[in-house]
């Protein structure tokens, strides 16, 4: 593809496309991993947290060949954005019920990086396909997808100060994407992709459990902290 022409113009413009609805899912993983650390170290987290996450996904763009070979990746991966959805909830229920939670900066920077990774397999998808090999286009989409992450992260942050049930909502979000990931699991076509009523039932029966299951076990997750905290506070007195 021809440097500056229409056709690499139009694949820019396709990219940053994609960055803009991709970047959503990922700027509010990024703002609840950062939103238990002190004020002055959050912008830090989500600087830097986007920095570390697209860097992960660049070196995903690069061995693009090699991770289509890899046989249930969505799977693997919409599993285990499961596993974190739960866990900002749970994470959650824990700070309302026992004080303070001790976070720390690079144990944010975990849960953005490996997030970010789970998630960013269909982003790496799309700008991959619509760079049609170019190289520079692939660098560039990457780059534009940082500001759009950071700006959108700080947003979603100050929104969980005033509304903590964002937090909920953005845990769905996840879940949502990541029945999204097990739905397009190549291995998993026979189940989801032909038509027909049962395999419709199927496709949203996995995102109707995806949602629930997170959001119910968050719930229990929240109960049993409300419970062992007035157990020990029934103890104390």
């Amino acid at each position: 593809m021809e440097l500056f022409s229409t056709p690499w113009w139009s694949a820019l413009l396709a990219i940053i496309l994609i960055d803009l609805v991709l970047a959503g899912d990922n700027a509010i993983v990024i703002a609840l991993a950062a939103r238990n650390l002190p004020p002055h170290l959050q912008k830090k987290a989500v600087f830097w947290g986007t920095l570390g996450a697209i860097a992960v996904r660049s070196l995903m763009t690069i061995g693009l060949v090699w991770l289509l070979k890899i046989p249930g990746l969505m799977l693997a991966g919409g599993v285990g954005l499961l596993w974190i959805a739960y866990r900002l909830l749970a994470d959650t229920a824990s700070d309302s019920h026992d004080g303070p939670a001790v976070t720390s900066f690079w144990g944010a920077m975990k849960v953005i990086v490996i997030a970010d990774a789970l998630m960013g397999i269909d982003n790496v998808l799309g700008v991959a396909g619509a760079a049609h090999g170019s190289i520079e286009l692939v660098v560039i989409g990457l780059l534009v997808s940082v500001p759009i992450v950071v700006l959108g992260s700080s947003f979603v942050l100050r929104l969980i100060e005033r509304f903590p049930v964002i937090i909920k909502l953005g845990a769905a979000v996840l879940a949502f994407t990541a029945a999204k990931m097990i739905v397009g699991e190549p291995l998993l076509d026979p189940l989801f992709d032909p038509a027909g009523v049962m395999h419709e039932i199927a496709r949203i029966g996995t995102y109707v459990v995806a949602i629930v299951g997170v959001l119910g076990l968050g719930w229990w997750s929240a109960r049993r902290a409300h419970d062992g905290a007035e157990k020990s506070s029934q103890l104390v007195s």
